[in-house]
């Protein structure tokens, strides 16, 4: 508080803590959800009721519920229902943003396999792959390529929510920009700041997302 210099030579590392932290944070939420999501994907287009069902009332009610009400389901959750067990704080909501994230995923999935062309297995079928195989080698490739935009606006989508975990003391980008506010006795600069951080992070994403998409569609 009683530091000489400006505002960013005071109170820099504090956003740069809580910047990677957010990044962290969203890249942890986003690689487990994208797994539970292909699962729950895989799960909600099987034949068998038994698979789709669980898999259709997790989505629902995941996507029905505020992520804040699924973190501290998770939260405090985790010691109400095993006891001693009390999970970190950054723990938590790395989980709590996972299994957000997978419902959204699992339907971007779904969506992106359901639009690959049927005679492309068929096709595979044909040959003598097996269902699992001709999903593996030729239905993913192509709906991957095809959501490979919604994914990348999910994982931004990530990095904004991710700013909920501060409710639960973890430091990132929102609960640093809080501790900056408290310190400097100002309550504008510091969300200002938290605000630009923020549009770098999701605007720097989405150009090499849009990097990423245009060397896929020269391959074609």
């Amino acid at each position: 508080m009683f530091k000489d210099g400006n505002f960013f030579t005071q109170y820099g590392s504090y956003y740069i803590k809580g910047a990677l932290y957010t990044i962290g944070i969203a890249a942890v939420g986003v690689l487990f959800g994208s797994i539970l999501g292909a699962l729950l994907a895989l799960m909600k287009l099987a034949k068998t009721r038994w698979l789709r069902w669980p898999a259709n009332c997790y989505i629902e009610f995941v996507r029905g519920t505020p992520l804040l009400v699924q973190i501290f389901l998770v939260y405090f959750g985790t010691t109400a229902v095993f006891g001693g067990l009390n999970l970190p704080a950054i723990v938590a909501g790395c989980i709590a943003l996972s299994l957000n994230s997978a419902a959204y995923v699992a339907e971007i999935i779904r969506a992106g396999i359901m639009a690959v062309d049927k005679g492309q297995e068929e096709a595979a079928r044909s040959l003598g792959m097996t269902k699992v195989a001709s999903m593996r080698y030729i239905i993913l490739p192509q709906a991957i390529k095809n959501i490979l935009p919604a994914l990348g606006n999910e994982f931004i989508t990530v990095i904004k929510e991710s700013s909920i975990v501060s409710i639960i003391g973890i430091t990132e980008l929102m609960f640093m920009s809080g501790v900056v506010a408290g310190a400097s006795f100002n309550a504008v600069l510091p969300y200002a700041v938290a605000a630009v951080i923020y549009f770098i992070l999701t605007f720097g994403l989405s150009r090499l997302l849009g990097v990423a998409e245009r060397r896929m569609r020269t391959s074609d």
